[in-house]
């Protein structure tokens, strides 16, 4: 009985118990001691007791091949030559496809010398299980190593009737070329070429390459070309491959071939997809370098490069930088009709959807196109580019003013001003836009023709009567001319206009026109219209200074009053920082032309700049913290809200209490104080 049933402090794996075993050999049986035969009977009885095992062995598992083979070894070792057989006989009744079984009962009657056994079981191996390629060798072999050549010729032809896979020809045909039969290996290389022609769906260019190149080994050169020739013819367009084509012209090159070569080598490249003409490219440019100019390296660059931009403009179609790129390849080198033939193709990839921000790359191809045409062709042709283009483009929705503009300056270039006038006029009619009615204007100018330009103008002012740039340019026009009155006119009713764009650019010209005229009555009389509308900081500025700069001897006074009256204005407006610079330019203006009283006067009227903090706010409503901002105080915000005096006195009243609490709670500092 075991007391104790706990655990015991050291653990004992099964792995463990199994290694000490192992080191302690205690599994090991003695090997079994030798036996030694001295008569004929002992012998016999020795066979007999170890053919009952192998025959109880058998009986208890008759399909485990193994064991019929180690009998029929065992017998052949005693020399039981026809026991053996008999065994492999047995053997094969049981599973005649074992192929080690054929082939141990081949070997046994080879390594016998009988050779005729040997024939017959390789006969009816090879009838029986014909698909098996290692029968056929071992046949074959033994054949040609019994100097048996007509017999081995006989069997690789039995064999080349099951139409084999493609070493078994090869075996054939070196098979002939050992005993110097060509014309027999060239027959063989014709009947396998048929073959997998006629049997195979996807047949194998290697095997055209090889039989070309066994026509070059025996310098049947003629025969060589006849037979890539023929590869090229078989496969085809279709079928085409980068290997074959490179393995024939590395034969023309040997044969010092250098334009068959070059032929060869372009034909491919023409036809074969770039992804699968890599190899092609590198042997083309590699023959190049060794055996061609500098001509002849430029062109196969310049295809390559035409091929991938083929490529990339096939995958899709409006890519338009591709094509881009493919035109300035193809412009650089070729002839105006492919030129031309590459431009038709890329126009022809209008964008499929009818919004301005896709045709923006698109009509690039048609301005290179027109441009290519009037520097390279004809202008005949450029027109028609032109006037195709301006057809294609759906002006209803959009148009490019840009085009209209190239179209009437190649008209001009041309000496036909009317088409030029035509065309402009019919794009603002159609597609009215700010760019076309300045460009037509710039040219009627170029032309002096001004009475056009004043129509265009009014015309351009009854389309867009909001742009301030157009009123300015058509007065400043008029004052050219010297036509004071129009260019005065045409300011009064741009400045009447209810929607302007830049209305302050409008009225800066209009001053600056009244200035340059010397009516600075008119002048005053434009700023005080212009306050009526705006109090803007900058315009009081530019009132003053104008005051400064237009009289000689009451300016001072003049430009003083307007720097009080826009102090004044000023005095209500929520934007501290543009009342401060007012009175920075005041200060700068009487520190220059001030007396001491009116500089001490605008010193008092400068602010006092503090620090404020405020609460801010998120977008939620939520509560974002405090920020820190500067405020300016103005003394005379300051005498009109006695709360802020107030205030004051309040800062001051606190400061002096500090100041004796602070002399109260040191007293010797007081007595030094005193005796001092």
């Amino acid at each position: 009985q075991v007391k104790n049933k706990a655990p015991a402090e050291v653990q004992i794996t099964a792995e463990q118990l199994l290694r000490e075993a192992k080191e302690r050999e205690l599994e090991l049986l003695p090997p079994p001691p030798q036996q030694k035969i001295t008569d004929v009977e002992e012998l016999n009885d020795y066979k007999l007791r170890k053919r009952k095992t192998f025959e109880d062995n058998i009986r208890k598992n008759r399909t485990v091949i193994s064991n019929w083979i180690k009998y029929a070894q065992w017998e052949e070792s005693l020399k039981e030559i026809q026991r053996a057989r008999s065994i492999y006989e047995r053997a094969l009744d049981v599973d005649y496809r074992n192929v080690t079984l054929w082939l141990k009962y081949a070997e046994m009657e080879m390594k016998n010398r009988q050779v005729n056994h040997a024939r017959n079981i390789w006969d009816r191996a090879i009838t029986t299980l014909p698909r098996v390629n290692q029968f056929w060798y071992k046949y074959t072999y033994m054949e040609e190593m019994l100097g048996n050549v007509a017999g081995s010729r006989q069997v690789f032809e039995r064999w080349m009737e099951w139409q084999p896979e493609e070493q078994a020809w090869h075996s054939y045909i070196n098979f002939e070329l050992r005993y110097k039969e060509v014309d027999r290996a060239r027959s063989i290389y014709e009947r396998y070429i048929l073959f997998t022609a006629l049997v195979l769906v996807h047949p194998d260019v290697k095997n055209w390459i090889k039989y070309a190149r066994f026509e070059e080994k025996h310098s049947y050169f003629a025969h060589a070309r006849k037979v890539y020739e023929r590869a090229v013819e078989f496969f085809g367009e279709e079928h085409m491959d980068e290997h074959l084509y490179v393995a024939f012209a590395k034969f023309e090159e040997n044969q010092k071939e250098f334009e068959r070569v070059r032929v060869i080598y372009k034909y491919a490249l023409d036809r074969i997809p770039k992804q699968d003409a890599q190899n092609l490219f590198k042997n083309y440019t590699i023959f190049e370098k060794k055996f061609g100019d500098r001509r002849g390296i430029e062109d196969i660059i310049v295809s390559k490069r035409r091929f991938q931009y083929e490529e990339e403009v096939k995958a899709n179609p409006h890519n338009y930088d591709a094509w881009f790129d493919y035109l300035r390849l193809v412009e650089s080198d070729t002839d105006a009709e492919t030129v031309r033939e590459v431009y038709e193709r890329a126009i022809a990839n209008v964008p499929p959807i009818q919004e301005k921000r896709h045709w923006k790359r698109y009509i690039y191809l048609w301005i290179n196109y027109a441009l290519y045409e009037e520097l390279e062709a004809k202008a005949k042709r450029t027109r028609q580019v032109y006037q195709a283009c301006l057809e294609l483009l759906p002006h209803k929705k959009f148009t490019f003013a840009k085009m209209w503009l190239l179209y009437a300056q190649f008209e001009i270039r041309q000496k036909n001003l009317p088409l030029a006038r035509r065309a402009l006029g019919t794009s603002i009619g159609k597609c009215p836009k700010n760019k076309l009615f300045k460009g037509y204007i710039e040219l009627e100018l170029q032309l002096r023709e001004f009475d056009r330009c004043r129509k265009l103008y009014e015309k351009f002012l009854e389309f867009a009567p909001e742009n301030c740039t157009s009123w300015i340019k058509f007065a400043e026009l008029e004052t050219i001319l010297g036509d004071i009155d129009r260019a005065r006119a045409i300011y009064e009713l741009a400045i009447g206009q209810p929607r302007l764009d830049m209305p302050e650019v409008l009225w800066k010209s209009y001053i600056d026109f009244e200035i340059e005229q010397e009516e600075y009555e008119k002048t005053r009389n434009l700023y005080r219209r212009l306050l009526q509308r705006t109090q803007h900081v900058k315009v009081w500025i530019s009132f003053a200074q104008f005051e400064l700069s237009a009289g000689r001897e009451e300016r001072l006074p003049r430009c003083r009053q307007i720097y009080e009256e826009a102090n004044k204005a000023m005095r209500s407006c929520e934007e501290k920082e543009e009342r401060v610079m007012l009175l920075e330019s005041w200060r700068s203006f009487e520190d220059e032309f001030g007396t001491d009283a009116t500089k001490e006067r605008i010193d008092k009227l400068m602010p006092e700049k503090i620090k404020k903090r405020r609460k801010l706010q998120a977008e939620d409503g939520s509560d974002a913290g405090w920020e820190e901002y500067y405020d300016y105080i103005f003394p005379e915000d300051t005498a009109n809200q006695p709360n802020l005096k107030l205030l004051a006195m309040a800062k001051l009243w606190k400061k002096q209490q500090q100041e004796s609490e602070a002399a109260a709670m040191d007293p010797d500092k007081d007595i030094d104080e005193s005796q001092t």
